[in-house]
């Protein structure tokens, strides 16, 4: 009798550490497998950071898109950064441009910009006053090209000051 009850209580011990034991497994398995989707989220993170340039780049960047549409022999006419705006990790950097040349010029010049390596948006994309010179039509096209730059810790924490700082100031005046 006595042994038998003890039997029962160790079994019970015993059956309780193996149940003790299987989940600290799966837990540990369960790690492993979340570490390693930590490591494909940080590379995606690393890539996407690549294809976003931060403020020293910006300038290279709209050299390569204005040398773009040189290459293909469209006639810049105006190539002028607009305003930036922010996003909460990043912000817009448009650039108003106008050129000159034959449609299939601007067509590949929109293909170049498809093509680099950063992120570029073309946007209202604007063809007119054609006309034929020499067996050629001629076109003037403009369009927005918007691309993208990490905004620093420090931008961030500015520009969220400045937002608050523009809330605080409406509920003073009661706009």
């Amino acid at each position: 009798g006595p042994k038998a009850s003890s039997l029962a209580t160790e079994r019970a011990e015993v059956e309780a550490l193996r149940t003790e034991y299987n989940a600290k497994r799966a837990k540990s398995n369960a790690r492993e497998e979340f570490a390693k989707e930590l490591r494909q989220l940080t590379a995606s993170v690393k890539e996407a950071e690549a294809r976003l340039p931060d403020e020293r780049e910006i300038a290279d960047l709209l050299s390569s898109v204005a040398s773009s549409a040189r290459a293909v022999g469209l006639d810049i006419t105006l190539f002028r950064q607009k305003t930036e705006t922010y996003s909460n990790f990043y912000a817009n950097v448009p650039v108003e441009m106008t050129m000159r040349g034959t449609y299939h010029e601007l067509g590949q010049f929109l293909d170049r910009v498809r093509q680099l390596d950063r992120i570029v948006n073309v946007g209202g994309i604007g063809i007119k006053n054609a006309r034929v010179i020499d067996d050629t039509v001629l076109v003037d096209a403009s369009c927005t090209a918007t691309t993208f730059r990490f905004l620093s810790e420090k931008e961030r924490k500015e520009i969220q000051a400045k937002k608050q700082g523009k809330k605080d100031q409406k509920v003073r005046t009661g706009a």
